[in-house]
């Protein structure tokens, strides 16, 4: 072999091994399907938003009331048995309330007349029986505003595994039904990814409350729990 083709034999030789490596790492046909499931579960827990509402003259005095009131709730729901992790302030406000008189040249006058302090407790109830009961007993001692339920669940991850599990056998049963109609087989399954979807909270909207009643009648229902799953079969 002259000198002048040594070169190009030589850059041969690199080149067609790479070619078949190339050829080598080339990804398994494959295919790629969704799954869903979804399992539902009698809720456990109620979250109750409770809100005391006082107006006065002045801040303070509006304030001092609201205190008044609010202490009354919270000491009625310790011993209604509600703990005190469950007990938890989701806001205080404090808002000037203004009456408006319209004058003569079309402006208005604005007069400072109160002041209104609401202040909003979120309560957990874990015995979901007692819900009406509770929110009856805190309507009477003075909450004026709020009254939304929220139903949920306080550990339901194997109403998830549940769901999970369905879902997987909805991808292979999807994959399967795919394969076939192709002409192919499943091969191992290459990838498995998940998503969680939380369910929704089922709110129950504020009435007006009969305090003659013993407890305000609630209904739970179910809670769903969805979970979509994304699986990677490789082909045959």
């Amino acid at each position: 072999m002259t000198r002048r083709f040594l070169p190009i034999a030589l850059a041969a030789a690199v080149a067609f091994p790479a070619l078949a490596s190339a050829a080598d790492t080339q990804p398994p046909p494959r295919i790629i399907v969704s799954g869903e499931g979804e399992a539902t579960v009698a809720p456990d827990m109620a979250i109750l938003s409770l809100s005391v509402m006082r107006e006065a003259k002045s801040a303070r005095e509006a304030l001092d009331a609201n205190n008044d009131a609010m202490a009354a709730v919270i000491a009625a729901m310790k011993s209604a048995g509600i703990a005190e992790r469950d007990l938890q302030t989701a806001g205080i406000q404090i808002n000037p309330r203004y009456n408006y008189t319209n004058k003569a040249d079309g402006s208005q006058e604005a007069q400072l007349v109160a002041y209104q302090v609401t202040n909003t407790l979120s309560v957990r109830v874990r015995d979901v029986d007692k819900t009406g009961e509770i929110l009856d007993k805190a309507v009477s001692l003075g909450v004026n505003q709020g009254g939304g339920i929220t139903f949920t669940n306080d550990d339901p991850r194997a109403t998830i595994t549940e769901a999970r599990k369905k879902a997987v056998a909805d991808a292979m049963a999807k994959a399967k039904t795919l394969a076939e109609a192709a002409g192919v087989s499943l091969g191992k399954v290459l990838e498995i990814t998940d998503q969680n979807v939380a369910p929704a909270p089922m709110p129950m909207a504020a009435k007006s409350f009969d305090a003659a009643r013993s407890a305000v009648p609630v209904q739970r229902g179910e809670n769903s729990y969805n979970v979509q799953v994304t699986v990677t079969f490789e082909l045959k």
